[in-house]
């Protein structure tokens, strides 16, 4: 079949937070069973509904025989929703720099299945991780497949993740070679996981640059809501292994997120997600349920104040331990 594609490419527009959907499809992280997917139509309907209009996938979320799985929902999901918001739904995803796409025409096969998988051209596509520590001329033809698929219609706007600065530079001015730009850089960004901007500087990088900075894991993989405790239980799996090592760690700081959540009515989910915001980054929250979902939605619609972020900078800054980055993440 032929990957469908757009006449002529409309701006993008973007909205506070969006909904990450690793965990759709997830079988060893997140537990993922095809019986999940009535709950996960629930939580797209709630979220679009609401406005959160930024789905964020990509091809190799999906475990084994289920790659692709994520894009393969989203599709439906969309083509089935009737509700509010609908003419501004963003579906996003990341195209894998697996080593065997080293060139422009793997990548544009790649966005081609993408948007098959999704029913439509992609709104937002984007490289998934930088190759720079281990190959890095294999960013270059990467980069010009992206370019290639907004210019053939069958993507809208294009994204970078796990970029640094150098690198970011470096990808920007190939773009304005060809006359197109960057809209979006993905980074881990949490009250554990601050690196990006803090020794990075990619935020007021992203700003001279034009660029939305998108921050994904800004749960912290579930270390941030408040529900889990050093002393258990714990998620199973690789999470429960690296919740044993962290929790006892960073107690003062989610008893800081707690107080402030206390204080403000909200949870502590909220009040994590919120300080993203507030730092001027879109979060993108995963969510496998309708409860999930509608905690996630409650970060919007008020505003932490400077004290309160400020004391949140503190406890993060002295927290005996961040979290693990992506080793993709290049300088």
């Amino acid at each position: 079949m032929t990957a469908p594609t757009l006449d002529t490419p409309l701006p993008l527009t973007l909205p506070e937070m969006g909904c990450g959907t690793w965990a759709w499809g997830n079988q060893l992280l997140w537990g993922y069973d095809p019986s999940m997917d009535a709950d996960l139509q629930q939580v797209f309907n709630h979220c679009l509904s609401h406005g959160v209009t930024l789905f964020d996938s990509g091809d190799s979320y999906g475990t084994g025989r289920l790659n692709g799985r994520s894009e393969a929902l989203l599709g439906q999901f969309a083509k089935d929703y009737q509700g509010p918001y609908r003419e501004s739904l963003c579906l996003a995803t990341k195209l894998a720099a697996y080593p065997w796409r080293l060139t422009v025409g793997s990548v544009v096969k790649a966005g081609a299945a993408s948007a098959q998988r999704l029913g439509q051209p992609i709104d937002l596509v984007q490289m998934h991780w930088s190759t720079a520590n281990y190959l890095p001329w294999q960013e270059a033809p990467f980069l010009d497949g992206l370019m290639d698929l907004v210019e053939q219609g069958q993507a809208r706007a294009i994204g970078l993740s796990n970029f640094g600065p150098k690198r970011l530079r470096l990808a920007q001015q190939r773009f304005q070679d060809r006359g197109l730009s960057i809209a979006t850089l993905q980074v881990q960004y949490s009250l554990l996981s601050t690196y990006p901007v803090t020794e990075l500087g990619l935020k007021d990088l992203c700003d001279e640059l034009g660029i939305r900075l998108i921050a994904y894991s800004p749960l912290a993989l579930g270390l941030l809501t408040g529900k889990y405790s050093a002393q258990g239980p714990y998620p199973t799996g690789i999470r429960g292994f690296l919740f044993r090592q962290l929790l006892p760690k960073i107690q003062p700081l989610l008893d800081t997120v707690a107080a402030i959540a206390t204080h403000r009515q909200k949870t502590s989910a909220q009040v994590a997600l919120n300080w993203c915001v507030c730092k001027g980054t879109i979060p993108i929250p995963g969510a496998k349920t309708l409860a999930q979902a509608e905690q996630n939605i409650g970060a919007l619609g008020w505003r932490l104040d400077t004290s309160e972020v400020e004391e949140l900078d503190r406890a993060g800054q002295t927290s005996d331990r961040q979290m693990v980055q992506n080793i993709f993440q290049s300088r």
